[in-house]
């Protein structure tokens, strides 16, 4: 059956990408689970018996479980399907109990026994869980996680990190037991698992904001009003109700977050949940005109549903700006940071910019909220928040003016900071706490005055005339050659200094000298007429003579 397919979060012995979704439907390597399966689970070692029952056993309970939590997700928008639910579940509990009663078998080691008590425990508590029985879903539950921390203890540290994933995975049900039992430090147990979740996506995630939403459900019947601008509010629509009596948990928990990452995903949430509840107002507001149009009551008041609205839309707006300020204060700090990797493209004055208008639009939008027309405190608390973002941004303009060295726009803009600053300061003392959200203007009038004068010194240098010694002169002379002349030469601090000549000239060296006997031609020698002609008189016998000394 299609349907029983789905065992995700749950451990199953089969590859599970051995299933396979394709376009035309659902495909399944059957002979290849079945040699897997067979490899396994005790057919290498001819262990029929172990094959035919454990593990049959084993994938009717998967099978009946994952079918049930098939029915759960569908019984969110129908709700007869609950009964199916729980039918499959109880199926997947007695295939479990038989599964346990199969494994007392002293056939089977103990490990495996205790891992089918375990499977067996963690079937109870999700039907008891499902039936609302707080506590034998709890007693269910401890007795699943306490067998699997024992296990977790005396096995290798793979096998334990599996254990360890089962006893995370059932530990908010534990914590949602006990606060139906009336334990009511179980909601925040709830809140600091969902942050230490990352408020990220995962199986996990989704049970932590599936049960503190079904807590806040309960909360949020005694529910009846909210208050705001001095003004007392019914309501009675349950998502609203639900909303804002977690806003203040939500609020707390962005607060705590370890990261910027965790934050963002935390206000995205957040912001998800403000719209979705924004809409179903509308919806109702939409019914509420329909009703106005047919007693042809006048509208010249703002309803109670009208002005719960823009308390929403506040919400929304104020969120908004608060994740962009965040935003940009990590910004700010990587901006400050100095670039290893000239490669690699780091953060911009542009981007703090873009950051600071999407601010300013929420804030203009919030002076146009129904109901607050007339609220002159309101008004000057945004027009005050308006005047410290205005500020900031123009600061960041300014930056950017000044990475293309435009020094005299730069410079004006820095004075219009200031003006802001000043207006800003002179404003808030008329209006109590209402700088206590907001941007340090003061840090940013001192760094501005710093930005000041290192501008206009940057400005006197460029525009003073300079001496010839100093004229910047291309020269591709290297630095080694012109010790004694001195000229500006960017190069020098750039990343190929022109510092000597490599590789090096040739220079002429001497060689080895060849000597040749030009005196030669030069020399007289003496005549030797006088011997020749005795050794010619002499003949034979004085030429013998000659040779050995007889005739000298």
């Amino acid at each position: 059956m299609a349907s029983d397919k789905q065992t995700e979060g749950k451990i199953v012995p089969m590859d599970e990408n051995k299933e396979n979704a394709t376009e035309d439907g659902i495909g399944l390597e059957i002979l290849q689970i079945i040699k897997d399966s067979q490899q396994q689970h005790g057919l290498r070692h001819g262990d029929y018996q172990r094959y035919r029952y454990l593990l049959l056993v084993l994938m009717e309970a998967e099978r009946a479980w994952s079918y049930a939590m098939q029915l759960k997700q569908e019984a969110n928008t129908e709700p007869r399907k609950r009964f199916h639910l729980l039918s499959r579940l109880r199926k997947a509990a007695k295939h479990g109990e038989r599964l346990e009663k199969l494994c007392e078998s002293p056939r089977v080691d103990a490990k495996t026994k205790l891992e089918a008590q375990a499977y067996t425990s963690y079937l109870s508590g999700m039907v008891r869980f499902e039936l609302q029985e707080w506590k034998a879903a709890t007693e269910a539950f401890n007795k699943c996680k306490t067998i699997y921390e024992k296990l977790a203890s005396a096995f290798t540290e793979e096998l334990a990190v599996l254990y360890h994933q089962r006893v995370e995975e059932i530990s908010p049900n534990i914590r949602y037991c006990a606060y139906n039992i009336g334990d009511q430090n179980a909601m925040n147990e709830l809140m600091q698992m969902r942050l230490s979740a990352g408020g990220g996506g995962g199986m996990m995630a989704e049970k932590l904001e599936a049960l503190i939403t079904q807590t806040r459900a309960k909360q949020a019947a005694t529910m009846s009003e909210v208050e705001w601008r001095g003004r007392t509010v019914p309501v009675k629509i349950d998502k609203a109700r639900i909303f804002l009596l977690g806003l203040g948990d939500n609020e707390a928990a962005i607060a705590q977050a370890a990261n910027e990452e965790t934050k963002e995903r935390l206000y995205e949430t957040l912001l998800a949940e403000c719209r979705d509840t924004i809409q179903a107002v509308r919806e109702e507001l939409k019914t509420e005109a329909k009703q106005r149009e047919r007693s042809d009551e006048a509208s010249g008041k703002v309803s109670n549903l009208q002005f719960l609205h823009s308390y929403l839309t506040y919400i929304k707006l104020w969120t908004v700006v608060k994740r962009n300020e965040s935003m940009a204060h990590m910004l700010q700090a990587k901006l400050k940071e100095p670039q290893t990797d000239e490669n690699k493209r780091g953060p911009r004055p542009q981007d703090l910019i873009r950051l600071y208008d999407i601010i300013l639009q929420s804030l203009a939008e919030l002076s146009t909220l129904q109901g607050l027309e007339e609220d002159h405190t309101f008004q000057k608390e945004v027009a005050l928040k308006m005047l410290v973002y205005k500020a900031y941004r123009c600061f960041f303009i300014a930056q950017s003016y000044v990475l293309v060295k435009k020094w005299s726009e730069a410079l004006v803009l820095y004075e219009r900071v200031l003006k802001y600053a000043k207006e800003v300061q002179s404003k808030a003392k008329s209006l109590n706490n209402s700088l206590k959200d907001l941007p340090d203007v003061q840090e940013l009038i001192t760094e501005v005055n710093a930005e000041k004068y290192s501008l206009q010194a940057a400005a006197i240098l460029e525009d003073a005339p300079e001496a010839p010694s100093q004229q910047k002169v291309k020269d591709n002379t290297p630095l080694c050659e012109r010790l004694d002349n001195f000229h500006l030469d960017p190069t020098l601090v750039g990343k190929q200094p022109n510092l000597v000549q490599f590789p090096p000239d040739f220079q002429p060296i001497p060689c080895k000298p060849l000597f040749f006997d030009l005196a030669l031609n030069h020399v007289a020698f003496p005549p030797l007429d006088d011997k020749v002609e005795q050794k010619g008189k002499g003949g034979l016998t004085g030429y013998i003579k000659g040779i050995f000394g007889f005739g000298s």
